[in-house]
Formats: structure tokens, C-alpha cells, sequence
């Protein structure tokens, strides 16, 4: 069949040799990306100490700006920071929980990086709503869970073992009628699932460009709506938040108005011209076609499975669906290995199985071969060179 999104293939190296299906861990780098960085560190080289004068400085908010139509928001109100449990504890310290509303209401799916922050706040009572099945959550007892008690609700529009889709225009008036925050995590969303946060309601929202914005490592961002930004007084800050940084000024800080009151230290420079390629093709290819193109391709891959007789970790409904399917199959750690051996990218979580993310640069036929690669490790034994094996990363 045609498709137009093919034709932003080529901009990505790695998908000449390797069926890359893991989008939803690290997107593949645009050949753009090279240029991008190759201009930072000729800027260092040629400009040194007086680069931060001339744009590095306002890089973590001018680079936000990129994300604007993406996450549905207007510009100036998105910051960067190093990853999403920063930005998210950035925003989480800026919530009081020592009087009446001291609860922060999450899902068991969440993911641990976020629990484990959440669960150290020494305030906060946490409530947490369990899955019956392990792939989704019961939206009405999520909602129920939200009253006059609930400080913050923290959750991720898209689970990341699954790639359940959570009804974030639900969440967010179920909030605002409780007068509870929302903090959206769009970690598993933002680039393949179209987001409205402004128009949801959603008060803050977190993420990252190293998934399916292709933007690599270190350049996550924090978006805060623009009339709550500026009654925040964040506990974790630094210099970058200060209306004169360069002044030194002694004491307790004077925060910036604006999301620039929601940053901390000193930027990651590099990572965010690595994020500046790809925001543009994303721009350039759509999130209409993106998405209709992610739920015909992850609908190919159920499809697929289930005639393989796996066990399908993800929902039916494309609606509920974001762009990853997951299935569980005998010696998924080993199989998910071999697999990568064979330059078909992919990767294993526990309680999920091997998680295959088309994007929008994903052929059909790559579905195909990585499915019945799966079905000939398992018959031929292939997987049995990776028993035993330690692993860090999966």
C-alpha cells in the first residue's frame, strides 16, 4: 500500500541495516542529529564562555517552544531538564501535602522510576489504584479516588507496559471539580498519540524527546499551565530559576515568572541540540498521519500474535492503544535477545513480554519478519545461546 510516511525513512541511518522496532524505549537518531551536535561543539570551540550569552542560556525554554503544537500548549511554557524524574520531582516540590490534601493518588503501572520518587516524599499519603489484570486500570475506581483530600494526581497517559491509554480530558475535570493538580506523564504519548494538554485541562506535564520524538538521552521537558505556573514556588530549584543569575545575589532565592521559574541548575547544552532535528520532522510529518499510521501497523502486529498463538499484553481497541504491542511468549528474555542479535530491535519487560513500537518510518514487511523471527528462534532453539546470561539493559 502507499505510504506517504516512508519518505521520511531516509533521514534515519540505523533503519538502512537494522528492523528497528523499539521506538518506544529510544527513537532512531535523524542524520540531522550529527550536524546539530557538530554545530554545538563548533559553537564551543569558536564562541567558548560567551555561547551562553548569545542563545545557550535560554536553550532549555527556547527548545520547549519546538513542542508547543505537539503537546497542544503555547509557547514560552515548556522547559528541559535531564530526565523526567527530575522534571517531575521539580514539580512535585512545589506541592504542598502538610495540610488537609496530603494525598497523591497513582497507579501500580506507573512507572518505578516515578513510584520510587513518589513513595520518598515524606508528606504525602500515597493511594495507589492496582490493576486487576496487569495491563490496565479501572478508570472509574481512578476517578473515584480523586476528592477533597487528593493533593496531586500523578499518572502516565500511556502505560509503558502496555500501552493502555488513560483518558486524560477525564482526569483532568475530575481534578479541577476536586481541586486536585493533574501532573500527566507523556513520556509513552508525546510523538505518536496527539495531545491537547491546554484544551484537556491538564495542569502540568512531563516527558521526554528520547522515545518517540527521536530526540536522544538528556533532553526531557516540563510543561506547567501558564496561570498556575507563576503561584508555584518550587523546593528543588537552582540559579536558572532567578531573574538575575549573573547578579550571585545571596539568600533565598527570587524566583523568574514564567515556566523559567521551574528550571534548576545549569542546562544540558548538548543534549538539547540532539533534540532540535527531530522535533522539526515531527512537525513536518504530522501527528494525524503519525497516529493513524501507529494504530493500522499496531493492529497488524495483534493480528500477527494472535495467529502465532501469543499472548497479547496490550489492548484491542486502538483508541486505548498507544503505539507499542507486547506479548508474551515462552524464553521472552532470551528470544528479545537473539532478536537484537539479529539487528531487530526490541526489548523485554517483565509482566508485559517482548515489546515491538513501529513508528512512522516502519515498513509492513518489518512487522512480518520480526514476528516470524520470533516464531523460528523458538522452533529452532536459537534462544538457547542466551540462557544464563546477565543482563543489564532489556
Amino acid at each position: 500500500m502507499d505510504d506517504p510516511l516512508l519518505r521520511f525513512r531516509e533521514r534515519f541511518p540505523i533503519l538502512s541495516r537494522t528492523n528497528y522496532q523499539i521506538s518506544n524505549s529510544l527513537g532512531a537518531m535523524p542524520a540531522g542529529t550529527r550536524d546539530r551536535l557538530v554545530e554545538y561543539a563548533d559553537t564551543w570551540a569558536a564562541r567558548g564562555v560567551r555561547a551562553w550569552a548569545e542563545g545557550w542560556w535560554e536553550m532549555a525554554i527556547r527548545t520547549g517552544d519546538l513542542l508547543a503544537p505537539i503537546l497542544g500548549v503555547g509557547e514560552g511554557e515548556t522547559c528541559f531538564h535531564q530526565n523526567v524524574t527530575l522534571a517531575s520531582a521539580v514539580f512535585l516540590s512545589a506541592v504542598d501535602f502538610r495540610g488537609p490534601r496530603r494525598r497523591l493518588v497513582m497507579v501500580d503501572l506507573e512507572f518505578p522510576s516515578l513510584q520510587y520518587l513518589y513513595h520518598q516524599h515524606p508528606d504525602a499519603e500515597i493511594v495507589t489504584i492496582r490493576s486487576h489484570d496487569g495491563m490496565t486500570i479501572d478508570e472509574d475506581e481512578l476517578l473515584a479516588a480523586i476528592d477533597d483530600r487528593t493533593a496531586l494526581v500523578a499518572v502516565s497517559h500511556v502505560l509503558f507496559r502496555s500501552a493502555y491509554v488513560l483518558d486524560a480530558a477525564a482526569l483532568a475535570a475530575r481534578c479541577r471539580d476536586r481541586g486536585a493538580l493533574l501532573l500527566l506523564d507523556c513520556f509513552q504519548s508525546a510523538g505518536t498519540v496527539p495531545l491537547r494538554l491546554a484544551e484537556w485541562g491538564v495542569d502540568a506535564a512531563v516527558g521526554g524527546c528520547l522515545k518517540w520524538l527521536c530526540g536522544g538521552p538528556g533532553n526531557c521537558f516540563l510543561w506547567v499551565r501558564p496561570d498556575l505556573v507563576d503561584t508555584l514556588e518550587p523546593r528543588l530549584t537552582g540559579w536558572q530559576a532567578h531573574p538575575r543569575p549573573f547578579a550571585f545575589e545571596p539568600g533565598a532565592i527570587e524566583f523568574r515568572r514564567g515556566i523559567g521559574r521551574m528550571l534548576t541548575g545549569t542546562p544540558n547544552i548538548p543534549a538539547l541540540h540532539a533534540a532540535l532535528e527531530r522535533l522539526r520532522i515531527v512537525a513536518e510529518a504530522g501527528q494525524g498521519p503519525i497516529r493513524a499510521k501507529s494504530e493500522r501497523q499496531t493492529a497488524r502486529l495483534v493480528t500477527l500474535a494472535e495467529a502465532s498463538g501469543y499472548r497479547i499484553t496490550a489492548p484491542r481497541d486502538p483508541a486505548k492503544r498507544g503505539g507499542t504491542v507486547a506479548f508474551d511468549v515462552p524464553h521472552g528474555v532470551e528470544v528479545a535477545a537473539e532478536l537484537n542479535a539479529r539487528d531487530i530491535c526490541c526489548d523485554y519487560r517483565p509482566g508485559a513480554g517482548i515489546r515491538l513500537s513501529p513508528h512512522f518510518y516502519t515498513r509492513d514487511d518489518e512487522l512480518d519478519a520480526a514476528v516470524g523471527a520470533i516464531g523460528e528462534i523458538l522452533q529452532s532453539g536459537a534462544w538457547q545461546r542466551h540462557a544464563g546470561q546477565k543482563r543489564t539493559v532489556t
